[in-house]
């Protein structure tokens, strides 16, 4: 099913922008749509640098698709649309830098396989400081301020996180604990996860971790959360995830990915600024609550 021409009177004025109409309009677009939308909101350096027929290949869509989809919001074609993520990384060096060291050094690991383990280590280890280095870009950081105060402001803390995101979840339990937080950890031992939750309501937080393929026990629980009044704090891979859709706030990670197998690194990371962030919070005068993200039911 092909999207109906824009209805905008003028195209977004800024990638902040365009990511903010993707997000209000992406449950109508088609699935061909909602793959570009996807990869524009999770890749926006790749969005900016790349080919048409290399963001084609990457979301599994024809080159028309993509000029579709910026027509879809006003735009007269995709190099328009491009061109705003493009100024962007010029108006910051370091993230034009970044752009080009992911993609050399994506290039690099498929085109010059490791030859031992000294290789192989170097390329984990350059793969994770890439991944790292997501975590300075000025939106996240501004994000996770949002985060902590909402954290701050929540009477019982609940944090959920299944299958590869346990580890996350374990640890970041653990943290809050020793910052003295009241926080329990829903693990789902014996199926009880359900019976773990029964308790939350308004003025709680469930912390919510899950990253594609997303893990069905998480869903159901920000779903249980969401009809009891909670809020939730979503720590995904994608603003669009089925756990992001419904949060009053959203963390984006974007872990490295080398030879198929996926880190952790910067979620580890993530769950360290948030504790010890919130640890100085709590020495200072309390902060007025984190303005909520309009939650959309998924």
């Amino acid at each position: 099913m092909e999207e109906e021409i824009s209805d905008l009177a003028a195209p977004p004025a800024t990638a902040e922008e365009l990511r903010a109409l993707i997000l209000e309009r992406y449950d109508g677009l088609s699935k061909r749509l909602k793959q570009i939308a996807r990869f524009v909101l999770d890749q926006p350096n790749e969005t900016a640098l790349e080919t048409l027929a290399v963001i084609a290949e990457r979301t599994n869509v024809q080159p028309s698709a993509i000029i579709r989809f910026a027509k879809t919001f006003g735009f007269s074609g995709a190099s328009q649309m491009q061109r705003l993520f493009r100024d962007g990384l010029v108006s910051g060096n370091a993230a034009l830098n970044y752009g080009e060291r992911v993609r050399s050094f994506a290039q690099s690991a498929a085109t010059n396989p490791a030859r031992n383990p000294a290789e192989l280590l170097s390329e984990f280890v350059g793969g994770n400081v890439l991944a790292l280095q997501t975590l300075e870009q000025p939106a996240t950081v501004e994000q996770v301020d949002g985060a902590i105060r909402l954290i701050q402001g929540a009477d019982t803390l609940y944090v959920a996180g299944f299958r590869r995101s346990f580890p996350v979840a374990s640890y970041l339990a653990y943290l809050l604990q020793q910052v003295g937080r009241r926080t329990i950890l829903v693990d789902g031992v014996a199926g009880l996860a359900r019976q773990q939750m029964s308790a939350i309501r308004k003025g709680d937080l469930l912390i919510g971790i899950s990253y594609q393929p997303y893990a069905g026990e998480t869903l159901e629980l920000v779903e249980r959360a969401v009809e009891q009044g909670a809020d939730i704090l979503a720590i995904s891979d994608s603003l669009v995830s089925p756990i992001a859709k419904p949060a009053t706030c959203v963390l984006q990670v974007r872990e490295a990915e080398v030879r198929g197998f996926r880190s952790l690194a910067a979620s580890i990371c993530l769950a360290q600024a948030l504790a010890i962030g919130l640890a100085f919070a709590a020495e200072e005068k309390p902060v007025e609550p984190a303005p909520k993200r309009k939650g959309r039911k998924a």
